[in-house]
């Protein structure tokens, strides 16, 4: 029987572009020209959901990678050059940062190196919660307008971190621009020693070295392949103290992240109608004929009750009884609002930063162990200010709030009665008492605030700012219009008359003329500038120790999507090697070629590069039972694609050659341990690429037994797997059809495993089907959520299609 069992197959309406498994679950990620992110089971291809491309993030994914615990993907989009973290369980974009240069590959690796002091920091990274308060979620009733969030990310974002045990994205991009981020979200190294363009990644489990394969010009303007392995030692070397400052770096970012969320929440609860008062005493003062001032004007009607024909038509006819209390009802809800999220939301959120920047203050400190790291104490020291400054004024905007609460109320409750008396209307006993006090608070606020302001007008288009909450809210660089009063304020004074303490640096300076906006804007550069400088010296620590050029690129695969190419990267965490598997069809195109090398790269290796040789890999002795009669020993196959199944397996697909296309493709397994067991070793002339010396690498032949299988009616020719939950997916020339595979079972000849043989349609037939109702599924189902046929062969098999429609609508059910 053919080995691998066959669990799925789909047609699917767009090409894809990137394919990753899950590295904990059975879920692989696709993306396809369209922009869109799909995420299917492996069972029957189940789609779980599909996120769609989005003018704020991009329409272009150029890379996929998975974090370590398989709850967050990663994925890179090149027409905006952002890196966007998203929550697997609810297709939700939690985080997102911008390259300087668009992504071409990813990769996200954990730390597995053990050592008591990370063993004693993982058990104690959660000393904040015994200090700090759980901070609370965020609103759900709010909605950016960017749209880029979600209404229910509160409690992921402050999840971003996930396990505190170390784990790096590594992102590459053109101009060999290479850059680490620790959890993820932390910039912790910016590598300048790689040339070329990246087109694969892997950085060692026990951070000894970065292994990179780029793409270079040579002298005669080719296109070359090279391995570069660059020496990261400086992070295996400080390992503990890199784990720490990067766990208290992302808690920082992620905290940055939270406090932004916040205020655009407190944006939101602001409303333009508390605009109206602003704007309606503007027209009025525009359209009146006399010359008296408008505060004279409610003077004259809080003092005489008596007013001109000018505002009491104003507050008749323009501003009503029915508005005044709408307009009353909205101040004191919005400012309730914003009150309670900046008490629970913006103070606590800075009081957390306040406590991690204070605990990186300590770390810089200990120069022996963290001035490496290139920790910066003056940096520090101008964040912790920064964050002082900011919650300064989040206290300021509580007492403009608490204040403007007290004279809104006042105020409307004095006009109220003063309308209702113009009406002519009953008014109520409770409200009908005004004391001498009340009269004067009012008359104070009236002088305050209803003083017309020519530079104002310019300005703002108004000559009022009665409403004085909305101007912290501003993201502008502009001043408040109405600043705090601070005359008579005894501690400024205070300080202004001491000759030391309005210097100290114990003190934060309070901008009293800038907006909360302003403030946090400045907050977040200055933060950004204190982490930036680790990533700097990190950077400068890495250094190039080996560069071996392989081979020039085929004009060929010019076309084929480059997450697809070879070569294809692998760390072997127990005996801590690089490998690297690559084909030259130009040179052996019979030959698949290994290398490998330490992670240490200073450690010589044995065997460092090998051959496969292909040739007769499919014998017709050992032929399983029931295979096809048209298998013949002298069938030569050439590798397609390769992928490594685990540390002892490879996973390929060989492809018959020209003129035997009929013999079919076959995805097989290839056992690792007997490709290095070549008795000769191969001398690397540094003077030439490895494709001029090709004829000396040793070679070894194998013969397959039972593991591989004839992959009928389907031009495969890439393959994604995952041996840690033994699956594979096989992905056709034509991008669009996938066959989904357990590895480690056999198929099952029964009636289900004919239906599925039978559904596969002859290749050809595919292509021309899917070629001529191609436009019209991208319209109709362009998302493959919208309700039309995924695929010709789907559109003429109705009971098929209401299947999948039921599978689809169980799937909405259980989410």
């Amino acid at each position: 029987m053919p080995a691998f069992r066959q669990v799925g197959e789909k047609q699917l309406p767009n090409p894809v572009l990137c394919m990753a498994w899950s590295p904990k679950r059975d879920l692989i990620a696709l993306a396809n020209t369209s922009g869109e992110l799909l995420l299917h089971r492996l069972a029957n291809f189940h789609r779980v959901w599909s996120l769609p491309a989005t003018e704020h993030t991009g329409k272009e994914i150029t890379a996929l990678a998975w974090r370590p615990d398989g709850k967050i993907l990663a994925f890179a989009l090149g027409d905006t050059k952002q890196v966007v973290l998203c929550d697997v369980e609810k297709a939700e974009i939690l985080h997102l940062f911008t390259v300087e240069n668009a992504v071409s590959c990813m990769h996200w690796m954990e730390v597995v190196e053990e050592s008591s002091v990370l063993s004693s920091f993982y058990n104690s990274e959660d000393e904040s919660k015994l200090f700090l308060p759980k901070l609370p979620a965020l609103p759900k009733s709010y909605s950016t307008t960017s749209n880029i969030f979600s209404e229910e990310k509160s409690d992921e974002i402050m999840n971003l971190l996930g396990d505190v045990r170390l784990n790096i994205l590594v992102v590459g991009g053109a101009s060999g621009c290479v850059e680490l981020y620790a959890y993820g979200m932390y910039r912790i190294a910016t590598l300048s020693e790689v040339p070329g363009s990246c087109r694969s990644l892997s950085l060692s489990t026990d951070l000894k070295s970065l292994s990179v394969i780029t793409e270079v010009r040579s002298v005669d303007n080719d296109p070359e392949i090279c391995y570069v392995q660059l020496d990261t030692g400086l992070l295996s070397d400080c390992l503990p103290e890199v784990t720490r400052m990067a766990r208290k770096f992302s808690h920082i970012s992620t905290l940055l992240q939270y406090l932004r969320l916040s205020l655009t929440c407190m944006c939101e609860a602001w409303e333009e109608i508390l605009m109206q008062m602003d704007l309606r005493l503007t027209k009025f003062v525009q359209e009146k004929n006399t010359s008296t001032q408008v505060q004279d004007e409610f003077l004259e009607l809080l003092l005489w009750g008596q007013s001109s024909p000018e505002l009491q038509a104003l507050l008749m006819n323009q501003l009503t009884v029915k508005g005044l209390k709408k307009l009353g009802q909205s101040i004191e809800s919005s400012y309730s609002s914003i009150q309670k999220l900046v008490i629970s939301h913006l103070q606590s959120g800075s009081e957390a930063l306040l406590y991690h920047l204070s605990e990186v203050r300590g770390m810089c400190l200990w120069k022996h162990k963290f001035e490496p790291l290139g920790l910066n104490a003056v940096a520090i020291e101008d964040a912790i200010t920064a964050v002082g400054s900011f919650s300064l004024k989040a206290n300021e905007l509580l007492q403009v709030i608490d204040k403007s609460m007290k004279n809104f109320k006042a105020f409307f409750r004095w006009l109220y009665v003063a309308m209702l008396r113009m009406c002519e209307e009953h008014v109520p006993p409770e409200l009908n008492k005004m004391t001498q006090k009340d009269i004067s608070f009012v008359a104070d606020f009236l002088s305050e605030h209803f003083s017309e302001n020519e530079e104002l007008f310019d300005r703002k288009g108004k000559y009022f700012n009665v409403e004085r909450v909305g101007q912290y809210l501003k993201d502008e660089d502009d001043d408040l219009v109405s600043p705090p009063n601070i005359k008579g304020n005894q501690w400024l004074k205070f300080l202004q008359e001491s000759t030391f303490l309005k210097v100290s640096p114990l003190l934060f300076p309070s901008y009293p003329h800038k907006s909360l906006h302003f403030v946090k804007r400045m907050m977040e550069g200055v933060i950004e500038r204190c982490l930036q400088n680790p990533a700097k010296v990190i950077g400068t620590s890495v250094k190039q120790a080996v560069f071996m050029p392989l081979y020039t690129v085929p004009e060929s695969s010019e076309n084929t999507p480059r997450l697809f190419e070879l070569p294809s990267q692998w760390n072997d965490k127990k005996a801590n090697m690089h490998y690297v598997v690559f084909t030259m069809p130009e040179v052996s195109p019979c030959k698949l070629y290994m290398l490998r090398r330490a992670t240490d790269p200073y450690r010589p290796v044995a065997n460092s590069v090998v051959s496969v040789d292909l040739s007769n890999i499919l014998s017709a002795g050992l032929r399983p039972e029931g295979g096809p009669a048209d298998v013949q020993p002298d069938c030569v196959y050439s590798c397609m694609d390769a992928r490594f199944y685990d540390d002892e397996m490879l996973t390929v697909v060989l492809c018959a050659p020209e003129g035997e296309e009929e013999r079919g493709r076959v995805l097989a397994q290839l056992p690792l341990g007997s490709a290095h067991s070549c008795q000769n070793e191969f001398n690397w002339d540094p003077a030439l690429r490895l494709d001029q010396q090709s004829g000396s690498v040793p070679s070894q032949a194998l013969v397959l037994e039972n593991q591989w299988r004839i992959l009928e009616n389907m031009k495969a020719q890439f393959v994604a797997v995952n041996g840690i939950r033994k699956v594979a997916c096989v992905l056709s020339a034509n991008l669009r059809h996938v066959r989904m595979f357990e590895m480690d079972v056999e198929d099952e000849e029964d009636e289900e495993g004919g239906d599925s043989q039978n559904a596969s349609a002859d290749q050809d037939v595919l292509e021309a089907s899917m070629t001529s109702q191609g436009d019209g599924e991208d319209e109709g189902d362009g998302s493959g959520a919208r309700g039309g046929p995924e695929s010709g062969a789907e559109a003429k098999e109705p009971a098929e299609d209401v299947e999948t429609h039921l599978e689809s609508q169980e799937e909405l059910e259980l989410a």
